[in-house]
């Protein structure tokens, strides 16, 4: 097979020569694109206050957020490496299911991929050449029983993977494939490990080990430019959602040294992210040799609060991995052909097989340990209620048993049933008299919504535990009194923790002329209400 086939197809589906690479002066402005800049009327008023910068208050930071909120620890024992704390996992786990929930619209199907692969396949993507400096050596030690030929494999060098591609490769080449399977969508959310100098690491954005929303595309040269188009369109929605922007679009080009591939090849790519770029309508600039070692690279630049620049997300137009792992389908003469038909539409035979399909990596978010950096200092504290890691907090008058049960009423309500409370409790809250419960152990059901629920039933007065919910920021505070045990059927709810505008939680909550501090609302109702106000923000 010619190795550069599946350059020359790629510029065929496109109609570009090498000449054709030249940005035009009115492509390149440094703007960002405005489609993620959030309206003033949609934005919450704390949230407008923060734009502000007031010379005398700092900047956020989410070192000190995480500490204050609970979010997560770092170790001597381990450094670069974020321990997440339960709040800190329920915002972690939140990003990742919304990625999910993304994944079936946008195609992809999610792997599991080895976190250690030995030497032989860093050395086969080109890694152990271009970028071994970044990466961790592992070696094995075999045990003194072994053979001496065990213990030579045991004792040969692995590498902690800094990146996902070569193990979707190997998923790749697992078995044949034909042209009418690509596009093929890899999604994967394995740890991956670089080696960061000890004094380059910081809280969440600069660490040693960390999960990427790593996505790789595997498709014909002909799907390039639509593949491109949609991650793109994919990048928008997930940033419009969480409300962050402005971002601009940054185009990076061959690196002058420590590349794998011939320039006609990354002519070519540059031409085909050029293309889609333009494509999309959004203005982008130009960043010469700044590419991956494998690739021409679209870069995501994000503009936070304070006005400060992170790049994020990235798509990466990649010929070289196809090629050092003989990646191959089948095209549809050959298909043809083996089915005993002749072929002679000149087309067709253009096309024939085995080809390289052409591989894209993509992220979305980046790395989710910095995209959660910037979510903490972009709220603030503040969090939306479907992100709020305390979500709803649930406070008795007082402790008689009575309240208290029907506090835990409440809350398996808001669950949709079956909340074993004790397991949520620490040992001194027990006094009062909810015991371990001796139902059946069941298990839940599959994609049913769950919220994060606290109890609050201490001796305390409700003056202090009032205190201490809306310091913690819950979004949604519920007192449970006597009143409400003796109605029966409704709770009094506080909603204005939640940070969408006021008059929006109105019609949701239908509580149009009353204030939103104490809000009655019937207990059947109240699981109801609280989905509304999360798919809300969705």
């Amino acid at each position: 097979m010619r190795p550069s086939r599946t350059a020359q197809l790629l510029q065929s589906s496109l109609r570009l020569t090498p000449r054709a690479f030249r940005p035009t002066r009115a492509t390149f402005h440094h703007e960002y694109c405005s489609s993620c800049e959030v309206r003033e009327s949609q934005k919450d008023t704390k949230i407008k206050a923060k734009a502000v910068v007031d010379p005398l208050i700092p900047p956020a930071d989410h070192r000190q957020l995480g500490i204050q909120q609970g979010l997560f620890t770092t170790s001597i024992y381990s450094p670069g490496s974020p321990l997440f704390l339960p709040n800190g996992a329920r915002i972690f786990n939140k990003l990742v299911e919304f990625l999910r929930a993304q994944y079936t619209y946008f195609g992809f199907d999610e792997v599991i991929t080895p976190t250690i692969y030995r030497k032989l396949l860093w050395e086969k993507s080109g890694h152990w050449d271009n970028y071994a400096e970044d990466m961790f050596s592992v070696t094995g030690h075999g045990t003194s029983e072994a053979k001496d030929r065990q213990k030579i494999e045991d004792d040969e060098e692995f590498g902690l993977k800094p990146m996902n591609c070569p193990g979707h490769c190997l998923l790749y080449a697992s078995r044949p494939r034909s042209f009418r399977e690509l596009p093929i969508r890899y999604a994967d959310f394995s740890p991956l490990h670089r080696n960061e100098i000890s004094g380059a690491l910081s809280g969440l954005t600069r660490v040693r080990r960390f999960h990427q929303d790593d996505g790789h595309i595997f498709c014909l040269p002909s799907q390039v430019g639509k593949e491109i188009s949609r991650t793109l369109d994919f990048v928008r929605l997930t940033y419009e959602t969480f409300k962050l922007g402005p971002y601009r679009l940054v185009l990076s080009t061959r690196p002058r040294e420590h590349y794998i591939g011939t320039e006609e090849e990354w002519t070519n790519a540059e031409a085909a992210l050029q293309q889609a770029l333009d494509a999309s309508g959004q203005t982008w600039t130009l960043n010469e040799g700044d590419g991956a070692f494998y690739g021409p690279k679209i870069d995501i630049i994000l503009k936070d609060s304070d006005g400060k620049e992170h790049q994020t997300a990235t798509i990466q137009l990649d010929f070289q991995l196809p090629k050092r792992f003989e990646l191959e389908y089948q095209g549809q003469e050959s298909e043809q052909e083996q089915n005993g038909a002749k072929i002679t539409v000149p087309s067709l035979l253009a096309n024939d097989g085995p080809l390289r399909p052409v591989m894209i990596h993509r992220a979305v978010l980046g790395s989710v340990e910095r995209f959660m950096a910037l979510l903490i200092e972009h709220y603030n504290g503040h969090w939306p209620f479907w992100l709020n890691p305390r979500q709803i907090i649930i406070l008795t008058v007082n402790q008689d048993k009575a309240v208290v049960d029907y506090a835990v009423k409440a809350m398996n309500e808001i669950q949709g049933g079956g909340i074993n409370v004790w397991l949520r409790r620490s040992p001194d809250q027990l006094d009062g008299g909810i015991k371990e419960t001796d139902t059946a152990a069941q298990a839940r059901e599959l994609h049913r919504s769950t919220f994060s629920v606290d109890l609050d039933d201490s001796p305390r007065s409700l003056g202090k535990k009032l205190l201490d919910a809306k310091t913690k920021r819950y979004s949604v505070i519920i007192v449970v009194g006597k009143q409400d045990v003796d109605r029966g059927q409704s709770v009094t709810v506080d909603f204005t923790g939640i940070t969408d505008p006021e008059d929006h939680i109105r019609r949701l909550v239908q509580q149009e002329d009353k204030p939103l501090q104490k809000v009655n609302v019937e207990l059947k109702r109240l699981r109801e209400t609280l989905l509304a106000l999360e798919r809300a923000y969705l």
